[in-house]
């Protein structure tokens, strides 16, 4: 069995940790055939070593054990190595114990005497789940960089803690509210791609960005001929979204009317497309977002109220920049990494004075603002250094003076631009 880690293929690798030595080889002997790597231990303390040591995949636990029994060293494992995933041995007549042990946090368990087929399908299954949980905190890890919704500070710690307990959960309206460009959108797909809806459909629409007259049939679809330029049938994304997530930003923007029709999916799960005379039903979670607080929207009588308290089930309120502390150095840093794969060139570093400068900035538009300024320091210095070589007609050491550098340090920035 292979597992896939990123974009690595590795064989799986696992240790058996039984003091039946017989046993033990016998096993090892039988897996060589197959493309998984196994060692052992035959007592409860090599064991716990050589998994801090060589972080193997899957442990094959016995339950009973000289000295440190089986349920003491899964205990140990639990604690000091989350996500491991340990497989219960037991003799026959253990099986009460062994499910005990599953409920302590085993993934699985195995009664003696057991064939090999049974063994390597279990094996199976246990390195599928560890490749599917390893892609998922791949993407996720991936977009929450990309995005800037990464951090030490106990703000977003505290996030992202709220951001699991919602997406593990049956909620099924969520409210996301924060001032523009916190990262609205990354956590709505963070919610969606940590749940039990993850295989299926995200579907965004932002609700300020298209006409009042085409926001209904983009949500609920049309029949064919519903409106003018209507001709054929149109899907909506709710209908596209069945099973999945409905992500609604900037939900304050839509208009009354359309807002009835929203409350009325909410309620049911029931829709009617334009042009249609029949219901049809979605199941959608719903998070819907905004950076216009809606209390105030209810009170001047631009939000209807029933509808705020629909979507507003679950609310996380998404910190701004500013309130991130250190998080910012950290971001500036990533920020500047992703712009440097995609301009193929050395990453920017940044002054302390500079570092210190940009911490006490207020930050108006988030987490945006400050992606855009990397963004843009970086096609400056490209765009600067350019001029400099068109000025001087491709001639490196009259553009280094040019700029007032010596030509080792012109040659180095040319280098690091991916300009040499």
């Amino acid at each position: 069995m292979l597992i896939t880690y990123k974009n690595t293929t590795m064989p799986t690798r696992i240790l058996i940790i039984d003091d039946e030595q017989s046993f033990v080889r016998s096993l090892m002997f039988a897996l060589e055939e197959t493309d998984i790597e196994a060692t052992c231990a035959y007592s409860g303390e090599d064991g716990l070593a050589m998994v801090a040591r060589d972080r193997p995949d899957i442990v094959l636990l016995d339950l009973r054990l000289p000295g440190i029994g089986g349920m003491e060293v899964l205990e140990a494992l639990t604690r000091d190595h989350p996500g491991l995933s340990v497989v219960m041995i037991s003799a026959h007549g253990d099986t009460r114990a062994a499910v005990q042990a599953a409920k302590a946090g085993a993934a699985d368990y195995l009664t003696k005497p057991f064939a090999l087929d049974e063994l390597l399908h279990l094996i199976s299954n246990t390195t599928e789940r560890i490749r599917l949980r390893s892609e998922l905190d791949y993407h996720r890890d991936r977009a929450a960089s990309a995005s800037g919704l990464v951090g030490e500070s106990d703000t977003m710690g505290q996030l992202w803690q709220t951001i699991q307990r919602v997406a593990a959960s049956s909620a099924g309206r969520i409210l996301l509210q924060g001032e523009s460009g916190t990262g609205k959108a990354v956590v709505a797909r963070a919610i969606h791609s940590s749940s039990l809806r993850t295989a299926e459909a995200f579907v965004e629409i932002n609700c300020a960005a298209l006409p009042e007259q085409l926001i209904e049939a983009e949500l609920f679809g049309a029949e064919k001929g519903a409106y003018t330029g209507a001709h054929q049938t149109r899907i909506g994304l709710v209908a596209l979204a069945d099973g999945g997530t409905l992500f609604l930003d900037e939900v304050g923007e839509l208009p009354l009317l359309l807002q009835a029709k929203l409350l009325h999916f909410l309620e049911d799960g029931s829709y009617r497309p334009v042009g249609s005379n029949r219901s049809r039903t979605a199941n959608a979670r719903v998070i819907a977002a905004t950076n216009r607080p809606l209390e105030t929207e209810v009170r001047e009588g631009r939000f209807r109220e029933d509808l705020f308290f629909r979507l507003n089930v679950i609310e996380l309120l998404i910190p701004p920049l500013r309130e991130r502390g250190n998080d910012i150095s950290l971001m500036l840093e990533q920020f500047a990494e992703i712009q440097a794969r995609e301009e193929r060139c050395q990453v920017i570093h940044y002054a302390l004075e500079t570092l210190e400068t940009l911490r006490h900035y207020a930050w108006p538009g988030n987490v945006r603002e400050l992606k855009n300024l990397v963004e843009r320091m970086k096609k400056t210095e490209r765009q600067i250094v350019m001029e400099a070589l068109a000025q001087t007609v491709g001639h490196k050491g009259k553009a280094a003076e040019f700029l007032g550098l010596s030509r080792h340090a012109f040659k180095r920035r040319l280098q690091r631009l991916g300009l040499e």
